[in-house]
């Protein structure tokens, strides 16, 4: 296990739940999903884009953001934001944190933003764009807190199927 949570706040759109699922499992990250979602946990679109990991995945689902809070006290909380004062890379990730994305069509609340002035990260991008897809911002957020805990238990280095990579001399 990596030792992250990815939070979604009302995620609304259930291609980019699946396929964050997947990346969850892949990195042994805990998927916490805030309610309501724009869409059924049992939809097809979720299957289809989380393949076949999502029965591997470690999913919590809570009714509101104040259930997450009470369930979840001493979380150390990273909101990933266009609105955050810090480049994502210029912050510390601790283990065990967990990394918050709003909803698509919205992100995260400002009055919750406003707890956590110290922790809201955003993803440098040019001109007036106003977000990147939800699924590529946690992979982007996630790798980085992954990178700088030095991709702890995971697979580093990967093999060919049917050859084998040449001895280099160092």
């Amino acid at each position: 296990m990596s030792g992250f949570n990815i939070v979604l706040y009302e995620p609304e759109i259930p291609a980019n739940t699946g396929n964050i699922g997947r990346t969850c499992v892949a990195t042994g990250t805990r998927l916490h999903l805030i309610e309501p979602l724009g869409f059924h946990l049992d939809e097809k679109s979720i299957r289809r884009a989380g393949m076949d990991y999502w029965k591997e995945l470690d999913v919590t689902t809570y009714v509101n953001w104040q259930e997450f809070c009470e369930r979840n006290p001493d979380a150390v909380l990273y909101m990933a934001t266009t609105k955050g004062r810090h480049v994502y890379t210029e912050v510390s990730y601790v283990p065990d944190s967990y990394l918050v994305f709003g909803k698509e069509s919205a992100g995260i609340p400002e009055e919750i933003l406003k707890e956590h002035p110290d922790t809201c990260v955003r993803i440098p991008m040019l001109g007036e764009t106003r977000s990147l897809n939800l699924s590529n911002s946690v992979a982007v957020v996630l790798y980085e807190a992954l990178r700088q805990n030095a991709f702890a238990g995971m697979k580093l280095a990967g093999e060919l199927h049917r050859l084998r990579w040449e001895e280099t001399a160092e």
